[in-house]
């Protein structure tokens, strides 16, 4: 995790907000009312601002017509609005998390496994893997019960920015051959950010 945690390139929600002059920022709501908040501030604050109830059922913040997870600071004016668990975007968002603990559980179970990508689908979630034997149905049985486990213990996401060269060293070192030829295919212009959930990137 030194990458992660130690990379100039790369922050923390907490130390950034720490770092920064505080200076006031405007919130615009849906309705068009707004409000003024000592930024930077996160999602999560805002929604605390509202109330406890909406802070307990907020699953994502969406910024200036962008998905944010709640704890990515807002350090300039914004347009925002709050997507709860009773929303229909609810379920993608959690059928994509879904993907990522799936990963985190088969390379916990089969150490040696490969992940390519793991998006939300219409019905489901899936992640492609590769390894050299196929998984069998007592497999899947074992990687659900260990992502019951996962989510049970309900460590958070953890997001960190960091630069082309060291997402490909960083992924080149664990043997991950696949994700390093998704970041070798991105425009240049594209900001590369990784999710660290419990040690599992």
């Amino acid at each position: 995790m030194k990458l992660l945690k130690n990379s100039p390139n790369a922050y923390n929600y907490k130390n950034m907000s720490s770092a920064k002059t505080k200076t006031a920022i405007t919130i615009t709501f849906p309705d068009g009312n707004s409000r003024s908040f000592e930024g930077p501030v996160t999602g999560m604050e805002i929604a605390e601002s509202i109330s406890k109830s909406l802070a307990k059922e907020a699953m994502v913040i969406v910024v200036n017509g962008e998905q944010w997870d709640l704890n990515r600071p807002i350090e300039q004016d914004a347009k925002i609005s709050i997507i709860t668990r009773k929303q229909d975007e609810a379920l993608e968002i959690i059928r994509h998390d879904c993907a990522h603990v799936m990963a985190q559980a088969v390379q916990e179970l089969f150490p040696g496994t490969q992940v390519t990508i793991g998006p939300a689908i219409e019905n489901g979630f899936y992640y492609d893997f590769h390894r050299e034997e196929s998984f069998t149905p007592d497999d899947l049985q074992k990687i659900e019960k260990r992502m019951h486990a996962i989510i049970k213990a309900n460590k958070p996401f953890a997001r960190s920015v960091v630069s082309r060269d060291e997402a490909v060293k960083f992924f080149e070192k664990l043997g991950e051959t696949f994700k390093v030829e998704l970041i070798n295919d991105l425009p240049d212009s594209e900001v590369i950010t990784l999710y660290d959930q419990d040690g599992f990137v």
